[in-house]
């Protein structure tokens, strides 16, 4: 089964389409240059990067799988919404509930009768995986868990993630509790891009509550000091799971950051030391290329029955992309366009295509855009330009 997964990625390099950036279109093109994935001992697994918007390394990224306590990015998702929309604050008291304070598994060790706020619960289900702490948060903000699982589902159809289903906040086991490790990707990185001033207590190492200090059980905080987050879970039936981010900067100064979900291991040291291969052939298997900068005029069109006679086409954000190492001279584009435009444009229509080639093979295509409105001509300019299509037909 690794094999089969190793081989397809040595013949694919797949780029997915992210919300913070002008990513580029899936293309499967053959690419024997790619360099082979190492022996990753997991049921499933991913490596992402975020900068560029590319899919390194996957295996089983659809199978679906028990995420035990990854299942509380989504909690915390709703958490952080909840906190920018200003449906609650962090300072605000929240009650602890009979069956919060007696939930099973790992805990913060919250009580009854001792005031807790939201912000010691987010650290005590972020760092210490308190399972009583998430019980209190999915309770403020559903009412009770189940409730709160209906919103973490609709959440997740919000986001694109159409291989999960949720039934409890902290991912404790059930058989219609699953979601996979793609969705896992969509989630970890909506949570970095959308909330990154919260993001940040997932690189805390140690909380303390209720005089109890907890380490933060991301083992990758302590090895490697690129790792900022994120979660790691862990059921008999779900094996020792993680996700985790890391971000390092390029010679040009842009911050690299790459995403690894690692499912189903055989142990807390597995999960560790599999996410560290992932990190470690990410960062220094690939050369990352700035092809083009923001609003860089990559091409121009002609324009008829405009009041400019051209548009300029670009991208709206750097294009970044990721290389086999060694190969940056290789990687070439080419532009395909629109034949015929004819006014009004819009600012951001997409207007043609970027094609990228590696060695002479398709790895990825691109959107151009145009980077300027073009209003409409007056009418004696739109009768001269009807005049010039009719022509040129």
């Amino acid at each position: 089964m690794f094999k089969s997964g190793f081989t397809l990625f040595r013949q694919t390099l797949r780029t997915v389409a992210l919300a913070c950036t002008l990513a580029a279109t899936a293309v499967h093109a053959q690419n024997s240059a790619m360099p082979p994935v190492p022996d990753i001992g997991a049921k499933g697994y991913m490596l992402l990067d975020l900068t560029t918007g590319q899919t390194l390394a996957e295996l089983n990224s659809h199978q679906r799988l028990e995420p035990a306590s990854l299942t509380k990015l989504m909690t915390a998702y709703l958490v952080f919404s909840a906190l920018q929309n200003k449906q609650i604050k962090l300072d605000q008291q929240v009650p602890v509930s009979p069956t919060a304070w007696k939930a099973e598994g790992s805990r913060m060790f919250i009580e009854p009768n001792k005031p807790v706020n939201v912000e010691e619960l987010l650290y005590g289900m972020i760092v210490q995986s308190g399972n009583d702490a998430t019980r209190a948060l999915a309770e403020l903000l559903g009412g009770d868990e189940s409730n709160f699982a209906n919103l973490m589902n609709q959440q997740a159809k919000r986001l694109g993630m159409n291989e999960s289903n949720f039934r409890n906040a902290s991912g404790l086991p059930d058989p219609q509790h699953y979601t996979t490790a793609n969705d896992l990707a969509i989630l970890a990185r909506r949570i970095i891009q959308d909330f990154p001033s919260y993001y940040k207590m997932y690189s805390t190492k140690e909380y303390t509550y209720n005089g109890i200090r907890q380490p933060n059980r991301n083992r990758l905080l302590w090895i490697d000091s690129s790792v900022d987050g994120m979660k790691t879970g862990h059921t008999d039936a779900a094996g020792y799971c993680l996700v985790s981010s890391a971000v390092r900067k390029l010679p040009n100064g842009v911050d690299r950051r790459l995403l690894s979900i690692v499912l189903g291991t055989a142990s807390d040291q597995a999960r560790t030391q599999e996410s560290l291969k992932l990190f470690n052939y990410g960062f220094q298997m690939f050369d990352t290329v700035k092809l083009y900068g923001a609003r860089q005029p990559i091409s121009t069109s002609v324009v008829y029955k405009g009041q400019a006679r051209e548009v300029q086409l670009g991208v709206i954000r750097d294009l970044m992309y990721n290389v086999p190492r060694g190969s940056a001279a290789n990687l070439k584009a080419s532009v395909e366009k629109k034949e015929t435009l004819i006014a009004p444009i819009k600012a951001g229509t997409e207007l043609g295509t970027l094609k990228l080639t590696l060695d002479g093979q398709l790895v990825g295509t691109v959107p151009l855009v145009a980077l300027s409105n073009v209003d409409e001509a007056g009418i004696f300019g739109r009768l001269v330009d009807s005049a010039k299509l009719w022509i040129d037909k």
